[in-house]
């Protein structure tokens, strides 16, 4: 059955208002990886013509979180759990290294904003708002990449983070009896990453993920709960 589609903030009929409603629809996982988006249907709860729909829906397929198929439709896109293993098995590598990178800037005048990543995070999962909470995770490790200075590290970013956000609208939810538990594995590796110590901050990455890549390199099967 269709979800009914509300506005998530005062009601407006501009794409954009219409692209920050189906956002988060999809990153709350009320559309989940895979689900059509009908557009007869979400014109109707909405109240909207086609034509800003359409408008929202070309923005989200620009961001990489819908792809549209001929005759078939729009739908969110899949994010198979071996894709972001093997992201993560990469990261392992490579943020380390942007971290190292970019620790003299967050040690100066950057660091305010790793700290209020982390902030904003403990806010968002207590209010149990997924789509703010994925927000503030992927803000505070695109900071690493941004603070590099490394082009081709922030391009590896870039061509991960609509993947990540997608199975992070899914496994976000595995924190709902603990949400305290993201916010101290970022206060540990913003800390570690603070004091330069590249090594500590590779070992706090990998436990941060560990069920991924034990999948992707098969040392287990399908894991039902993995970190990104």
């Amino acid at each position: 059955m269709d979800h009914k589609f509300e506005w998530q903030e005062q009601r407006t009929t501009t794409p954009d208002g219409v692209y920050r409603t189906l956002r988060a629809a999809i990153l709350d996982g009320t559309v989940p990886p895979g689900g059509q988006l009908r557009e007869a249907h979400i014109a109707s709860d909405l109240g909207i013509s086609r034509s800003p729909l359409r408008e929202a829906l070309t923005k989200l397929e620009e961001e990489g979180l819908v792809v549209k198929i001929p005759y078939r439709g729009a739908f969110v896109v899949e994010v198979s759990p071996r894709e972001v293993a093997e992201i993560d098995s990469v990261r392992l590598h490579v943020e380390p290294y942007a971290a190292e990178l970019s620790a003299e800037a967050l040690r100066g005048p950057e660091r305010p904003q790793l700290l209020q990543t982390v902030e904003d995070l403990r806010r968002a999962m207590e209010k149990d708002d997924i789509p703010a909470s994925i927000d503030a995770h992927l803000r505070f490790h695109r900071l690493f990449y941004e603070l590099s200075g490394h082009g081709i590290l922030q391009g590896l970013w870039n061509g991960w983070e609509t993947k990540l956000r997608l199975y992070l609208s899914v496994d976000h939810r595995t924190y709902s009896d603990n949400p305290r538990q993201l916010v101290v594995e970022h206060e540990r590796l913003a800390a570690v990453a603070l004091e330069g110590d590249t090594d500590a901050f590779r070992q706090e990455l990998a436990a941060h993920f560990p069920m991924g890549l034990r999948a992707q390199t098969g040392d287990a099967g399908e894991p039902t709960h993995r970190h990104v």
